[in-house]
């Protein structure tokens, strides 16, 4: 995570830490982080991750396994956001899923999709206030306008807006890769 949004934004405003990483008073809603930082979640069966802290993760898979998940977190989100970043995206968070194949570290399900990251256009950037975006914080907002509980199932959504997302999703494509599909 490089920028103060989402549940980090909604953490950070009560307690000034996010994942129990302090961090300086002050901050206003989508300012970049003084550095970037690890901010682990479990994975739940049924419902949203759940945030945790690096030393509970430390205590469920130990020390070792732990530091290089974050390792290989921090090195991955900071070549994909320098890399989206010249290309006029900024990666302001996203989700990696680790898993173990044959006794090593694996990272596993998608990867810096617009499902798993917020993807920010860099010359629209605004810190204090939510940002236009490229990922599924469109849908997220369009369902907050609606009177439904977030249990499953979820709402249908109209047309309109899984045309506007897959515009999204494909601009961020063209973006990022200077490819049309």
């Amino acid at each position: 995570r490089g920028y103060l949004s989402g549940s980090g934004w909604k953490e950070y405003k009560d307690t000034q830490s996010i994942c129990g990483v302090k961090l300086p008073k002050g901050l206003k809603e989508s300012d970049k982080l003084p550095e970037p930082i690890f901010t682990p979640a479990t994975k739940e069966d049924v419902g949203h991750d759940i945030n945790v802290t690096q030393e509970y993760i430390e205590r469920m898979i130990g020390e070792d396994v732990a530091r290089k998940l974050k390792d290989m977190s921090m090195a991955l989100y900071e070549k994909a956001n320098s890399y989206a970043e010249s290309k006029g995206i900024i990666i302001a968070d996203t989700k990696f899923e680790f898993g173990e194949v044959d006794g090593e570290i694996t990272l596993i399900d998608e990867v810096l999709t617009p499902d798993s990251s917020r993807f920010w256009p860099k010359d629209e950037y605004e810190p204090g206030k939510s940002q236009p975006s490229f990922d599924k914080q469109f849908v997220r907002d369009y369902l907050e306008t609606l009177d439904w509980d977030k249990t499953p199932p979820a709402p249908e959504l109209p047309e309109e807006i899984v045309t506007r997302t897959s515009e999204k999703y494909l601009q961020a494509l063209r973006m990022i890769t200077g490819r049309e599909i």
